[in-house]
């Protein structure tokens, strides 16, 4: 199936009552506002719409539901979020598998940088981790320590952007 055509999955979710399509598409983002927006613009009838219409709303958010989103992920090399579904939650432990199964000393590294993003920025590191290896994170965790608070928030977003995207074609079956 292309990206421009309509699939089983999107066409059921259409159909939905709000309340059930914003229930469906939430483990997706974490932002109640995002599934609230992006289900009040169906119905849509290509995956590439929902894509767009995805990329569209998030770029829109205030920093307020950007933070809900982030607060739905757990630390990287965790398993647990300040508010996750447990949709979501499965989603984080596929996309964090490979940093997931490095050694006691990586882990240990990983927990010592999250602790210090969070003592800076204030909320956890958001990464799309998804097929990157736990060096390759700690190393990205790193760089960005360096970022200014609002360039940092950007590339947060922009990371959290990703990871909506790649759990929307995962929900979809479009991968």
């Amino acid at each position: 199936m292309t990206l421009g055509t309509a699939n089983a999955v999107l066409e059921r979710w259409n159909a939905l009552d709000p309340a059930e399509a914003v229930r469906q598409v939430l483990p997706c983002c974490g932002s109640h506002a995002w599934a609230d927006s992006l289900a009040a613009r169906r119905p849509f009838a290509s995956s590439a719409q929902l894509f767009a219409a995805s990329d569209d709303i998030w770029s829109g958010l205030p920093e307020r539901e950007w933070q809900e989103a982030f607060d739905s992920h757990p630390r990287i090399g965790q398993q647990h979020a300040k508010a996750a579904s447990a949709e979501s939650l499965k989603w984080s432990s596929h996309e964090q598998r490979e940093a997931m199964s490095q050694d006691h000393a990586m882990r240990a590294a990983l927990a010592e940088g999250n602790r210090r993003y969070e003592a800076k920025f204030g909320r956890i590191f958001i990464v799309c981790a998804s097929g990157k290896s736990a060096a390759e994170i700690l190393g990205i965790l790193e760089r960005r320590m360096e970022n200014l608070a609002d360039v940092e928030l950007r590339e947060a977003a922009e990371q959290q952007r990703q990871i909506t995207q790649m759990r929307l074609r995962r929900w979809l079956g479009v991968e």
